[in-house]
């Protein structure tokens, strides 16, 4: 590759500090929408998070949200869904800590930007995966 040329982000790598570049968002949204939706249906009655995670894809799918609410709301959802983060989900009981230490730090950062709407479609999707399982 010649320096000039920009490598493009790996769709498989672990996120960093240039989560808001706009190749990297572009990567995020493409991890999201092929992997949040099974992720979620998987780990629905599992995690305690869940309608939490759902409110920031409802809020972060939101033309109406601030576009770097939204680009921090799809890096934290993709880290969500990578197979590979700090502590896998398979193990019991740990694996999905880091996964609500993430979301409690984003809700802290961009929270506000969460509206009733969005917390009334995460709850009927929640409400609708749980009579799914």
């Amino acid at each position: 590759m010649s320096p000039h040329e920009k490598a493009s982000p790996d769709v498989n790598q672990p996120l960093g500090p240039q989560a808001l570049t706009p190749a990297v968002i572009r990567v995020n949204e493409k991890r999201v929408a092929t992997g949040f939706w099974p992720k979620i249906r998987r780990t629905a009655a599992k995690i305690p998070f869940a309608a939490q995670a759902l409110s920031v894809w409802f809020c972060a799918r939101d033309p109406l949200t601030p576009f770097r609410a939204r680009a921090m709301m799809m890096a934290a959802l993709a880290y969500f869904v990578i197979p590979t983060d700090v502590i896998p989900d398979f193990i019991a009981g740990l694996g999905f800590t880091d996964d609500a230490a993430v979301f409690a730090t984003l809700l802290t950062l961009v929270g506000r930007h969460l509206t009733p709407r969005h917390k009334q479609a995460a709850k009927a999707a929640i409400d609708q995966i749980r009579r799914e399982s």
